[in-house]
């Protein structure tokens, strides 16, 4: 049985072990994946780090929710559950809009925009609107669609240090 008084050796190594793991949490910083933020965009201000300025142009209407979600430009998490950086979810508006996606580092990256026009949480083939970075020549059902349509290199773009600014064409069926 271990001995663990303050001063017993087994406890020295318990203590040691939890100031590592800690002191690991504290350096990796605040987790970017799977986080779901506001639409800031102040955080393109060129100031903040790096950023993807995301111009979705063409929402067709103002119902529903609009989601923009980052991914690494690799096949593995491409349009993958679970796999993607940041997102931002709002209410659309009519035209076009602009969001902000901090990046942790510079790098390659694809974006994904979903518009789920009747806000059901659903992929609606007959309505429901969807566009990718560097804007793939897809059908517009076969956009909705997504990952088995779109491989990630027709949607990877570098994103340097600073702000990237891309613009993607919102497409409806």
């Amino acid at each position: 049985m271990l001995n663990f008084h303050k001063r017993s050796p087994a406890w020295q190594i318990v203590a040691a072990g939890m100031v590592i793991f800690v002191a690991g949490i504290v350096a990796a910083g605040p987790a970017m994946a799977d986080a779901v933020i506001a639409n800031d965009l102040n955080r393109c201000d060129g100031k903040s780090g790096s950023a993807v300025l995301v111009t979705v142009q063409g929402v067709t209407a103002a119902t529903g929710k609009i989601r923009v979600q980052s991914y690494p430009a690799t096949v593995a998490a491409w349009l993958e559950k679970g796999q993607w950086l940041s997102r931002i979810e709002q209410r659309p508006a009519i035209g076009d809009m602009q969001f902000c996606i901090p990046v942790a580092k510079a790098g390659n990256y694809a974006i994904a925009v979903r518009h789920d026009k009747n806000g059901n949480g659903k992929t609606d083939l007959s309505g429901d609107g969807g566009g990718f970075s560097q804007n793939p020549k897809i059908s517009t059902f076969r956009a909705i669609l997504g990952k088995s349509v779109v491989p990630v290199k027709k949607a990877s773009f570098y994103a340097g240090p600073g702000v990237t600014r891309i613009t993607i064409a919102m497409r409806y069926r």
